[in-house]
C-alpha cells in the first residue's frame, strides 16, 4: 500500500505543479504557491499513514465514538463558521489553509460502520438501521452546506460496506429503494446551487448551454489533444491557456491525459488498479470484521472517487466536484486520504495478531 501510495502521491505533485505554474491568472496565483501547499499537504499525509499503521487500527476502534461526534461537530460548525466557497460552506480558514471537516469524515464514517457492522456474525434490521442513521446525519449536514459530490462520496461508501457485511437481500432492496428516494429528494429540493444543477442538466442534455457544458467542452478537448502519447509534460496547450476550469483540482486527469496521452493515462489508472487490489486482498486477509469492513470502506471510497473522477472529466458521469485521490490539489483530502491508508497497512501488518490471540 505505501509503494502505490507514494507513486500516486508524486504523480500528483507534478500534475499539480504543470496545472499550475507560470504567471497569476484568474484562475490561479501566480509562481508555484499550488506547488508548494501541495508538496506539505503531501510530506503531512505521509507522516499520517506511517504513524496510523504504527499506532495500530485498533485505537481507532477504541476511539470511534470520540471521532464520529467530533466530525458531526465540526459539520455543524462549519456552516455557521466556515467560510464561503463558490456556493458552498464547507471549510474553516486557518492560518491561510483550509480544512473541510467533511473529507476527514469521511473515514469517521468508515470506522463507525464498521464498528456497528462488524458487532456481529449477523446483520438485522436494527443494526442496518443504526448504520443508516449514523450516516444520515452528517449526509443531511453536509447537504446543508451544499456538497453533493462528497455526499455520492458517503453512499459508495455505505453502500460498498453494507454490501461486504453480508446484509440479506431483502433488506438490500428495501435500502437501494430508500437511496434511490432519497437522490430524487435531493435533486428536487433547493438546496442545490445553481452551478450543480447546471453540471447535472449537461449530464442529461448534451446540448444545455450552460457554463457546465463549456467546462466539459474544454475538458474533452484537453484530453484529446493528448493522443496516444501526449504533448509531453508541461506541453498542454488546453493547460497551458488555463481553458480547463478548476485544472489542478476536479479535472486534473484532463492534465494528466493532454501530457501524458493514453499511455500515461492507462499507467495512472493502473497504478490506481494494483493500489485498489492491495487493499482488496489485504481485507480477505484480515482477522477480523473490523479489519475487512474497514478495508472494504476504503476501497469502496477510492474506487468511487476514481471512476467518478475520471468520469465526469471524459462525459461518462456528471460533474460533481470530487477530486482525484492522492493526486488532485487539496490538503483535506490528501491527508484524510493517506489516513485511510494508513488504517489499510495497519490491518495488513497485524493481520495474524488476533489469530495468535485465539480469536480464530
Amino acid at each position: 500500500v505505501p509503494v502505490f501510495s507514494l507513486l500516486l502521491a508524486g504523480v500528483g505533485v507534478i500534475m499539480v505543479y504543470s496545472a499550475t505554474r507560470g504567471p497569476a491568472t484568474e484562475l490561479r496565483p501566480a509562481d508555484d504557491t499550488f506547488l508548494k501547499r501541495h508538496l506539505v499537504f503531501a510530506g503531512i499525509g505521509v507522516v499520517v499513514m506511517a504513524l496510523t499503521a504504527l499506532i495500530g487500527h485498533r485505537w481507532a476502534r477504541r476511539l470511534m465514538a470520540l471521532a464520529y461526534l467530533s466530525t458531526v461537530g465540526l459539520l455543524f460548525a462549519v456552516l455557521s463558521a466556515g467560510i464561503e466557497v463558490k456556493g458552498s460552506r464547507a471549510r474553516f480558514s486557518l492560518g491561510g489553509f483550509q480544512m473541510q471537516p467533511s473529507e476527514f469524515g469521511k473515514v469517521a464514517i468508515i470506522v463507525a460502520l464498521a464498528v456497528i457492522l462488524g458487532s456481529g456474525d449477523r446483520v438485522g434490521v436494527w443494526r442496518l438501521l443504526v448504520a443508516g442513521v449514523s450516516v444520515a446525519v452528517p449526509v443531511l449536514l453536509i447537504m446543508a452546506q451544499p456538497d453533493l459530490g462528497t455526499i455520492l462520496v458517503y453512499g459508495a461508501i455505505f453502500a460498498g460496506m453494507v454490501f461486504v457485511a453480508g446484509v440479506p437481500g431483502r433488506h438490500l432492496a428495501v435500502l437501494c429503494l430508500l437511496l434511490l428516494t432519497g437522490t430524487v429528494a435531493v435533486l428536487q429540493s433547493e438546496r442545490l446551487e445553481a452551478y450543480q444543477v447546471e453540471r447535472l442538466l449537461v449530464f442529461i442534455d448534451e446540448e444545455a448551454d450552460t457554463r457546465a457544458r463549456y467546462n466539459l467542452e474544454q475538458a474533452e478537448v484537453a484530453i484529446g489533444n493528448g493522443g496516444i502519447t501526449g504533448k509531453g509534460l508541461f506541453q498542454g496547450t488546453q493547460n497551458v491557456s488555463d481553458l480547463v476550469p478548476e485544472q489542478q483540482t476536479d479535472f486534473i486527469f484532463t492534465v494528466i491525459a493532454e501530457e501524458t496521452g493514453f499511455v500515461g493515462s492507462v499507467v495512472v489508472l493502473g497504478l490506481f488498479g494494483l493500489l485498489l487490489a492491495r487493499i482488496w486482498r489485504i481485507g480477505r486477509l484480515a482477522d477480523d470484521r473490523f479489519g475487512l469492513l474497514v478495508t472494504a470502506g476504503v476501497f469502496s471510497m477510492l474506487l468511487f472517487q476514481v471512476f467518478q473522477s475520471v468520469g465526469m472529466s471524459t462525459g461518462m458521469m456528471p460533474i460533481t466536484g470530487i477530486p482525484l485521490p492522492l493526486i488532485s490539489y487539496g490538503g483535506s483530502s490528501v491527508v484524510a486520504t493517506f489516513l485511510a491508508l494508513g488504517l489499510v497497512q495497519s490491518i495488513h501488518m497485524r493481520r495474524h495478531q488476533a489469530r495468535d490471540r485465539g480469536m480464530f
